[in-house]
């Protein structure tokens, strides 16, 4: 059957997302980019905030609309909403065939009618619970059910909706840690780390397909192994990384400042490969707001923290996210926040205004910042970083820099876009590379490059020479 599949919310879900379309297409199955064209339609949600859940059913809907009028035989629902509101899916959209939880991604050979083409339609998946037992009224906190515990290894089939010179690579699943705010323990579970050699096997793997930047991810990055007794782990990973032949960047994301270390601090300044960059969700600076959102630390603390990672790690690219409007959130908290912004001069920031989320212990609180509060502090915070970000720029003009080739730009036929080693793919901005050939620079290439100016977030720049090629 021909399958499409639509994923939504990180990437960690990403990578959920290519594993099932690694099994389907072992199954035997074909793939399309066009849901019109689709026998099998797959949407992989999320559930984090209001505005993804409203994206998700936004999405789920639209293709319920194809398999009216369309070849969809079968629609089928996955990821974080579908292990959160298996029954209210099933009961508001009926034309929902089969939903697999976030522990449940194997199945979707089950739900495509195994490994062989054309062996009369699918078997659909019941809505079941974790447990197994057949879903009732099931409520959205999927009270005493066992928590998912699926990941996937080095050996499952996996086909990467990435460009071809970089990916994912998920070395854990799952979170320990009981952040008022925050879902994801109950969708994906406790935490539980890969093994160093199926992560270096993967590596090996995606290397010898093209790829030259590997973003290692987890719900907490800096907790890996730490689950298995093996304290050191991640630095000991990224070192042995680094010795992948083929492998340019080496880049971490959502590490938690309470299990950053010191040894993993030496590994990034240490290693060729390993980008200095750092990417670490504070989500608030004052000591209150921390204490209410259940989040380990204070500010002082967080500075100190900040000043140790720039001293150890040189040039290190520093980027967080905040939220603002928390339960509580005073007008004095939000003013400490922006002081500690515009005093630490983060690199890149993203800021989410405060959603209210049953299934968390923040429901329990009043939603008391009303919403255009919210929104203006989550104005005033960008404003803040925006100030800092010019200052910045206006001091790189001129720098010549090393800059991974991503693709064209969306801005015009004739430029490209590209990342320096302090940039990630999709969360931070991009270089503009203009005065060149686009044909000449293939995607995933390396150049050298200066520097020239800069729009808003981004920098403009020109090619000096190619230093590596796909």
């Amino acid at each position: 059957m021909k399958i499409g599949l639509i994923s939504l919310g990180c990437p960690k879900n990403l990578v959920d997302s290519e594993v099932m379309l690694g099994l389907a297409q072992q199954a035997g199955h074909e793939l399309t980019r066009d849901a019109a064209d689709a026998e099998v339609l797959v949407v992989n949600t999320c559930a984090f905030i209001d505005k993804a859940k409203q994206e998700s059913v936004d999405a789920i809907l639209e293709m319920a609309e194809l398999k009216k009028s369309g070849r969809c035989r079968t629609l089928v629902v996955a990821g974080c909403m579908a292990e959160r509101y298996r029954a209210e899916l099933q009961e508001q959209i009926p034309e929902i065939d089969a939903i697999i939880g976030t522990g449940q991604v194997p199945e979707i050979v089950s739900v495509l009618g195994g490994a062989a083409p054309g062996g009369g339609g699918p078997a659909v998946i019941p809505l079941l619970r974790a447990n197994g037992e057949p879903v009732g009224a099931l409520s959205p906190l999927h009270t005493g059910q066992a928590l998912p515990s699926y990941i996937y290894d080095a050996d499952t089939p996996r086909l990467l909706a990435t460009p071809r010179h970089y990916a994912y690579v998920k070395i854990a699943e799952g979170c320990d840690y009981k952040c008022a705010f925050c879902i994801i323990p109950t969708l994906r579970g406790h935490y539980r780390s890969r093994t160093a050699p199926s992560i270096l096997r993967e590596a090996d793997t995606l290397v010898a397909n093209g790829v030259k930047e590997l973003l290692l991810i987890s719900q907490d990055t800096s907790f890996y192994g730490i689950d298995r007794g093996e304290r050191g782990a991640l630095a000991r990973l990224l070192r042995s990384l680094d010795r992948v032949d083929g492998l340019e960047w080496i880049r971490m994301l959502y590490l938690y400042p309470t299990t950053i270390g010191d040894d993993v601090l030496d590994a990034i300044a240490d290693s060729a490969k390993v980008c200095r960059y750092i990417d670490l969700p504070l989500q608030h600076a004052s000591d209150s707001v921390l204490k209410r959102m259940k989040r380990p630390g204070t500010r002082a603390g967080y500075e100190r923290l900040l000043d140790r990672i720039r001293q150890r790690v040189p040039g290190v690219a520093l980027r967080t996210t905040f939220i603002v409007g928390f339960p509580g959130e005073t007008e004095h908290d939000f003013q400490e926040l922006q002081d500690f912004v515009d005093t630490v001069k983060f690199d890149h920031i993203g800021v989410f205004t405060y959603s209210h989320e049953d299934g968390t212990s923040a429901h329990a609180l009043a939603d008391d910042v009303p919403a255009k509060t919210k929104q203006r502090r989550y104005e005033r915070l960008m404003e803040a970083q925006q100030r800092h970000v010019a200052g910045a720029q206006a001091g790189r003009i001129g720098r010549h820099v090393r800059i991974l080739v991503d693709g064209p730009s969306d801005e015009h036929e004739l430029v490209l876009r590209g990342r320096l080693e302090g940039q990630a793919p999709d969360i931070d901005p991009v270089v503009y590379l203009t005065d060149c050939n686009p044909a000449d620079i293939p995607t995933g290439t390396f150049i050298e490059a200066e520097i020239v100016g800069s729009q808003s977030y981004d920098l403009i720049a020109r090619p000096l020479s190619v230093t590596t090629t796909v």
